[in-house]
């Protein structure tokens, strides 16, 4: 794929719902706990309009990135892309897209939620620049 075959990266809206929901699911890690619903994507454009970016080529949606700012940081998670689409630099070109926005919103630290012991997560996050903090854990809790 060409520079000129790459994706258009855009903020989701709406109508991308169903799409997202759909990639999803056939692209959805063994590490990921918390459903995906509808009434959570709504809840996402609504308190943090932007936040959804898709990848779409030829008119669907092919890859998908949450990249949040909570005020004080910037986090990307829910990171896919459709399985016949990958190795073409999607993910790393919504990656950067994500890691631009989050800058100008005014972020200089990246957090990114990735599966532990998942090789392909691990080899994208590290090719995109990222390091396993070894530091900080993660406690999380089910409400």
């Amino acid at each position: 794929m060409g520079p000129d075959d790459r994706p258009t990266v855009r903020e989701a809206n709406a109508s991308d719902f169903g799409p997202v929901l759909e990639l999803w699911a056939a692209a959805r890690s063994v590490h990921a706990r918390t459903p995906d619903t509808r009434e959570a994507l709504e809840r996402l454009l609504g308190d943090r309009p932007g936040s959804l970016l898709v990848a779409v080529r030829e008119g669907r949606i092919v890859g998908a990135l949450i990249a949040a700012w909570d005020g004080w940081r910037g986090n990307l998670y829910r990171l896919a892309v459709l399985e016949e689409h990958r190795r073409r630099g999607i993910a790393l070109q919504l990656v950067r897209e994500g890691e631009r926005r989050l800058a100008a919103r005014g972020a200089r630290r990246i957090s990114v939620l990735a599966g532990r012991e998942d090789p392909v997560a691990e080899g994208l996050w590290t090719a995109a620049g990222y390091a396993r903090d070894e530091l900080i854990g993660r406690f999380v809790k089910n409400l």
